[in-house]
């Protein structure tokens, strides 16, 4: 996010120098709806090695737009609205209009000063179809004129009192504008903001779900959770996998309509499932296999947490070998990472039903050893603790650059993905 706070003198130079040398970092936050589907996404941005932007705030807006217009809107958002943090400067000097009104929610912070000029050139981008986002919103009369004209209110629920937010509710319950809860990191602040009349969430809540404490793991799900494990070992241990197989039926079904599709063209009879297995290919059926049970293990949970666990997988398996680690270990690393989301079960309860190595056991449990070191990179990255990640790679001794170029292309291979298998 860019810094809105006093600057230093401008050093154009530096900026300017470095523009086309240091590494440019973009992570998203999702916004989810009262059905816990994807709104859209904040775009957080980073320069080089600063951990906000600093020097001259005109270049540096520039900057963040042209950085927005070479990830992509597509690869970031997925079509989604993209809520951008903007300064008044690139706002006034129509900086902004570079991107596309339809997917664009220009985010303006309400602590900031507002002048007669600036209302005017934001009302100005209404009429050509921008959206427009008030964030860190607490009601006060000198608010009014941009207000009447936002799209969104961001209400960030730690820095906010209930009398605040009651005010907030009070002046929008008439008008068609959207009331977005910030910082919603758990089930529980997720519904009091729904008690309260928020309508969208922004946070990682579904990922620290309320968690059942004392449960066991349903047989089925116990099923789903040992064919995972065996999926990734190389080779496959066909035998001991098919015996898990047969106790799916849906991924049996799964299994035998994919061998029976056009696109394979098998002629001879299915005996049994190994035989399926091989004909199809390990690849294919690894593929199938997790995405089909993902899907399951997700089911009545936002979508975004399956999205962030194939992404966290991905990226874990491309920089895998970067540490010196096995690919598809990391892989089910960042794909087990979020399973107590999805089945609201302690992760310990969860690794004791794996036949696992004791490190990868740790690593779930969060032990900061070296199988974990990427898992928690990534995880800072998500939430743009740029210093954080900063400390991460130089402790293991890991380039920012390769990390970063394997968080896009994890992302846009994770673009691709379906919802559910």
């Amino acid at each position: 996010m860019m810094d809105q706070s006093t600057q230093a003198e401008p050093n154009t130079d530096k900026l300017a120098q470095n523009a086309h040398s240091e590494i440019r970092y973009v992570a998203r936050q999702p916004i989810l709806n009262l059905h816990g589907r994807v709104h859209g996404y904040e775009l957080l941005f980073r320069y080089g090695q600063e951990h906000s932007f600093s020097g001259d705030r005109k270049q540096a807006t520039r900057t963040i737009l042209d950085d927005t217009l070479n990830f992509g809107f597509e690869r970031l958002t997925g079509g989604l609205p993209a809520f951008i943090n903007c300064s008044a400067e690139s706002i006034l000097e129509q900086l902004v209009e570079v991107l596309p009104p339809a997917t664009t929610v220009i985010e303006i912070n309400g602590a900031a000063d507002f002048s007669p000029a600036l209302l005017a050139a934001c009302r100005r981008l209404k009429s050509i179809g921008y959206y427009l986002a008030l964030d860190n919103f607490i009601w006060e009369q000198r608010l009014e004129p941009l207000a009447e004209i936002a799209d969104y209110i961001k209400v960030d629920f730690c820095n906010s009192t209930p009398d605040q937010r009651r005010e907030v509710r009070s002046r929008f319950q008439k008008s068609s504008t959207c009331l977005i809860a910030v910082k919603v990191e758990s089930e529980s602040i997720q519904a009091q903001a729904r008690k309260e009349g928020f309508s969208f969430f922004q946070g990682y809540y579904f990922c620290q779900p309320e968690l059942l404490s004392h449960a066991k793991i349903p047989a089925n799900r116990l099923i789903h959770v040992q064919i995972l494990h065996h999926l990734y070992r190389d080779p496959l241990d066909l035998p001991e996998l098919c015996k898990l197989v047969k106790f799916d039926a849906a991924l049996t079904y799964r299994l035998l309509r994919l061998v029976n599709s056009p696109g394979f063209a098998i002629r001879q009879q299915i005996c049994n499932i190994e035989m399926a297995i091989v004909l199809v290919g390990e690849a294919t059926f690894r593929r199938i296999a997790s995405l089909a049970i993902l899907s399951e293990l997700n089911s009545g949970k936002p979508p975004e947490v399956l999205r962030m666990t194939l992404m966290r997988a991905r990226f874990c398996e491309l920089a895998a070998p970067l540490c010196g680690l096995q690919p598809d270990e990391q892989y089910l690393l960042g794909m087990l990472s979020l399973l107590p989301a999805m089945l609201r079960m302690p992760m310990d309860t969860l690794v004791a039903q794996m036949p696992m190595r004791h490190e990868i056991h740790q690593a779930l449990l969060g032990t900061n050893n070296a199988e974990r070191g990427l898992l928690q990179w990534l995880e800072a990255y998500e939430r743009g603790a740029w210093e954080l990640c900063d400390t991460l790679a130089q402790n293991a001794h890991l380039h920012q650059q390769q990390l970063v170029h394997f968080y896009n292309e994890a992302m846009a291979w994770n673009s691709s993905e379906p919802d559910s298998a």
